[in-house]
């Protein structure tokens, strides 16, 4: 699988062994036997690795941890939450747009791209890196949890003073491995329409990012989204 992977040289410096593991081999033959029946999968190929690609190591401030990528077409590009400009803004992140309004001022944005977070050093990290078209969930114990728990232990291990955006009981459990002396990790309900309204909206989890950056003689991340 390794081969067929552009990934950025810091992340591929960290991970290139992980490759080489039998269960990442048996992701990459599971990815190759969907596509040649004819299954469609979601992000692109090209696209899978747009977190790692967009937020170099060195450059992590803010891990923000999803499950699953989006399973409509066009929907997926390789960033947790986010979605591709000209499509329809998903509820979740409808509602992560509602409490940095709240939270901090800012303008609902009119798209739902995230990649000028991605490039301020919020690593957008779904636990699953690919999805088949109309089916959620249908990539889940294949192999990807493990890669990406692998991440998440060398942002924990190798690097200090992250904040961790931890949303919904999965995210929590995912972030087990966070050594909370090191780091920030911020906890709440989904932003799902389902549970915001359970302490999602009103966590002031941004504000907070930015507190604790400042305080670390960092810089705040612009949670404002760039309009189209």
């Amino acid at each position: 699988m390794a081969r067929d992977v552009q990934l950025d040289p810091s992340w591929k410096a960290l991970l290139e062994n992980e490759f080489e593991q039998t269960y990442m081999q048996q992701l990459g033959d599971f990815l190759r036997a969907e596509k040649a029946a004819g299954k469609i999968i979601f992000p692109p190929g090209p696209q899978m690795f747009n977190a790692l690609n967009s937020t170099p190591f060195e450059k992590v401030k803010v891990v923000v941890l999803g499950q699953d990528p989006y399973h409509g077409p066009g929907q997926a590009h390789g960033l947790s939450f986010s979605v591709p400009p000209g499509v329809r803004i998903p509820p979740s992140l409808l509602n992560i747009y509602k409490e940095i309004e709240r939270d901090l001022g800012l303008p609902v944005p009119n798209h739902g791209c995230l990649q000028s977070w991605a490039e301020q050093g919020v690593l957008l990290l779904n636990a699953t890196l690919s999805v088949q078209q109309a089916n959620a969930g249908s990539h889940q114990n294949k192999g990807w949890e493990q890669f990406t728990d692998r991440i998440v232990q060398l942002l924990s291990e190798q690097r200090e003073g992250l904040v961790f955006l931890l949303w919904g009981s999965y995210a929590q459990k995912k972030g087990r491995v966070i050594d909370g002396q090191k780091h920030c990790v911020l906890k709440s309900v989904h932003p799902s329409p389902l549970s915001a309204h359970r302490g999602f909206l009103g966590c002031g989890h941004f504000s907070a990012t930015n507190n604790y950056l400042l305080q670390r003689g960092q810089a705040a991340i612009d949670w404002s989204v760039p309009a189209l």
